[in-house]
């Protein structure tokens, strides 16, 4: 994208973490915001502060599973601001559980939120983008999204369904030569409430770790890196550079390249890993 100045930035998830930080840069850049998150309190909270700075900027809860919901305030942004140029769909869950005991429910919130709301967010905006002069849509994988670990199915599944969607998305707009591309976005450790929030299975989390629930999300925790403001300015980054990836954090740089240097036996690895850390904690 060659300028953000005065571009309209459509965010979800943008009470906390990645999508937060990225609502405060893009404002930095120039972009007018249209921010949404299901937390309604800390998204207007995150807006009135960027608006007692002269920033314009909209905020609305908005639960990006709900189809109709996302088309409704897609019509919202459009009417208030005439137009879209910048779509990130940022919000996500997670579940910690092994197949066996992720139920049906949680499977079914988890995709409803990071599959089914990237999709939701892609095609009510896509037409308006096309629309517009340029546009360029953002959507948050995972490095789960590139190689799978025990306990998280549901949040793989997702997370690789993320990638391979944005991917085709990104050839189809490219063979049509339209003026809206996007980019994939697979983020490593990033310190937010991610797994603070996770729902979690009691059994699965000892069976894979040997420690309780609030015990594995301090481990899983330890191992966030990156800042939600590093992680912005990475992906503000790419959107500039019209990138189809974007790797944050050198753990992310890391898992990308076991991948392809061991492309399945790093399966090995992570489950020899396992069974240690089970083994000795």
């Amino acid at each position: 994208m060659k300028s953000l100045h005065n571009r309209v930035a459509v965010i979800t998830g943008a009470g906390s973490g990645i999508g937060r930080a990225l609502a405060f840069e893009l404002a930095a850049a120039g972009c007018k915001l249209a921010l949404s998150d299901i937390n309604e309190t800390a998204v207007k909270q995150a807006a009135k502060e960027l608006q007692d700075s002269g920033h314009e900027v909209i905020a609305d809860r908005l639960d990006v599973a709900d189809r109709d919901a996302f088309y409704a305030y897609a019509d919202k942004v459009l009417e208030h601001f005439g137009e879209a140029h910048i779509v990130i769909n940022n919000a996500g869950v997670a579940v910690g559980a092994t197949v066996e005991n992720t139920s049906y429910e949680d499977f079914e919130w988890l995709m409803g939120i990071n599959f089914w709301g990237v999709v939701y967010g892609t095609k009510a905006f896509l037409p308006h983008l096309k629309k517009a002069e340029e546009g360029h849509i953002v959507n948050i994988s995972s490095v789960f999204g590139l190689i799978s670990v025990p306990s998280q199915s549901a949040y793989n599944a997702a997370k690789f369904a993320v990638r391979g969607f944005t991917e085709a998305l990104r050839q189809e707009l490219e063979i049509e030569g339209s003026s809206v591309s996007c980019t994939t976005i697979h983020p490593g450790g990033i310190k937010t409430n991610i797994a603070r929030n996770a729902r979690m299975n009691e059994s699965s989390v000892r069976a894979m770790t040997g420690k309780d629930v609030d015990g594995a999300r301090a481990d899983f925790e330890k191992l966030f890196r990156t800042s939600p403001e590093d992680a912005a300015k990475a992906i503000i980054a790419g959107i500039r550079g019209n990138k189809r990836r974007v790797l944050i954090g050198g753990d992310a740089v890391a898992i990308d390249t076991m991948q392809r240097l061991l492309p399945t036996s790093y399966q090995m690895l992570m489950t020899s890993g396992q069974k240690l850390l089970s083994r000795f904690s």
